[in-house]
């Protein structure tokens, strides 16, 4: 290392610099961030991403067994002993501090001299840092890993004179600061999209996406409720089932819609199913071969359902029922964010109870229509659900959820534009995210040319950092050794 340094710099170890490692405990302590003059430990998470993070922090139970020199410093340099292989030897330094905080066997504290601490930071973040730290750590479990005081102290690193040291820092607040803008910005970009995308649904369901075209196609009809009674009839009556109109609930839009529209609802305009569990005496749909969904397979998207990725369980409780290509289905249970999502059927399957099956009558709707739309309205179906122990939607609610019916010429028009204008968020979205990885690597490469001394020129009357080092190391042998007590038996 020593032949490629720039002339006044030496090469060194952490260990060379650094006057002690110090560590805590590990206690049982209350999941939540301590609140005034409650006293925490830090959570590894504290020094992962760059900052000193006060609120990823535990509150403890106890703080009998707390000694002063555990407790987090402002200026503290902190390193991460334990984490994902990427995340092992995360180090930060403290530049705020509002709780009482102290170290955990996790986080680890580098004492060493203030001045080294900026260049240490640089060194231990760049790719050459990171490489040897995560060749250095240790564990069989992916998920964990761990790097330990001796091997850090292995860490090899080059070390300029402590002028240029503070021209790199200097230099560094100022590069790094601008890539920081760049990235809150980028960063608010996907909420933009989100946005973006609720108000071109809404537009959609409400006419107002759609409003220069049906200017320039006035001929265009309400569809009529007594066709779509007859046309469902006819569907029932060639399947040998009897059709009878369904029961329900009361409930409007609440905004209003073009005069070619009609305001429908669900159970007036589709084929509403829930499925069954079937007799395990049929051996077609228990350990048979026909595929099916639940809630948990219902997401914001289209159900791409092939054999592989149905689960073996996926063929031991389904309705008897199997639905066509193009059905939408809703989810109808599940806490979090399942209950209300819709998506569409890509392949015939059947059902569970789990969800509802809204059948489309070619003739009168569009299937891609009726997804946008409950996907529109995701958040007010959610709250339909009812229920004690599991808040659930039910088949009569479902039906009397409200529908803008347009005729299905406009239909179309809407879902061209949605999916045309959705590619382009789309686009946007893979820019965004190409835009992220370059500045990642922006500043990996701005840490690398501080790393190799090409980010400000070196200065011939800087004192030789050979110096530093030695000064560093005579102050380190000079300080009193700490003395250890003896535990109380």
């Amino acid at each position: 290392m020593r032949g490629e340094l720039p002339a006044g710099w030496t090469a060194c170890t952490l260990g060379d610099i650094v006057e002690r490692i110090e560590t805590g405990k590990s206690v049982k302590c209350d999941e939540r961030p301590p609140q005034g003059a409650e006293n925490g430990l830090v959570k590894i998470s504290a020094v992962t991403w760059g900052e000193f993070d006060e609120q990823e922090s535990k509150t403890l139970f106890d703080s009998s067994h707390l000694k002063p020199e555990e407790k987090i410093q402002l200026g503290d340099f902190l390193i991460s002993r334990a984490n994902t292989l990427e995340l092992v030897g995360s180090c930060v330094m403290v530049k705020k501090l509002s709780k009482n905080l102290y170290l955990s066997d996790k986080v680890l504290r580098l004492v060493l001299p203030d001045e080294a601490k900026s260049w240490l930071l640089v060194c231990l973040r760049s790719q050459a840092g990171r490489k040897q730290i995560e060749s250095l750590a240790t564990g069989n479990q992916l998920s964990m890993r761990n790097i330990s005081q001796q091997a850090l102290r292995e860490i090899r690193m080059p070390l300029p004179p402590l002028a240029e040291q503070t021209r790199i820092a200097a230099k560094l607040d100022e590069l790094l600061a601008q890539v920081d803008t760049l990235k809150a910005r980028i960063d608010g970009i996907p909420a933009l999209l989100k946005r973006f995308r609720q108000s071109v649904l809404a537009a959609a369901v409400s006419g107002q996406l759609t409003e220069e075209w049906r200017a320039l196609n006035p001929s265009l009809s309400p569809i009529s409720a007594d066709d779509l009674k007859k046309a469902w009839a006819d569907v029932y009556r060639s399947d040998g089932r009897k059709y009878k109109e369904a029961d329900l609930l009361p409930g409007e839009l609440g905004y209003p819609l073009p005069d070619s529209w009609v305001e429908a609802k669900v159970g007036e305009v589709f084929d509403v199913y829930v499925g069954a569990t079937p007799s395990r005496e049929n051996t077609v749909f228990w350990g048979g071969a026909i595929p099916w969904v639940s809630s948990s397979e219902v997401a914001f998207c289209r159900i791409k359902a092939t054999r592989e990725s149905i689960t073996e369980a996926g063929y031991n409780s389904a309705s008897t029922t199997i639905h066509p290509v193009g059905t939408v289905m809703l989810a109808m249970i599940g806490q979090g964010k399942t209950r209300g999502q819709p998506a569409i059927l890509d392949i015939e399957a059947c059902h569970n109870q789990n969800t509802a099956a809204i059948r489309v009558h070619p003739d009168y709707c569009s299937s891609e229509y009726l997804y946008y739309y409950l996907y529109e309205r995701y958040e007010e179906t959610r709250r339909v659900g009812s229920g004690n122990n599991q808040q659930a939607l039910n088949k009569k609610a479902v039906q009397s959820l409200p529908f803008p019916l347009p005729p299905l010429a406009e239909q179309t028009e809407i879902v061209r534009r949605v999916e045309q204008l959705f590619a382009f968020a789309d686009q946007l979205e893979a820019k965004v995210k190409n835009a992220k990885a370059r500045i990642d690597r922006l500043t990996q490469s701005i840490l690398a040319k501080a790393f190799r001394g090409e980010l400000v020129p070196q200065d011939p009357s800087d004192e030789p950092a050979c110096e530093l080092l030695a000064r560093i190391q005579a102050q380190r042998a000079a300080a009193p050794k700490a003395k250890r007590g003896r535990k109380s038996a």
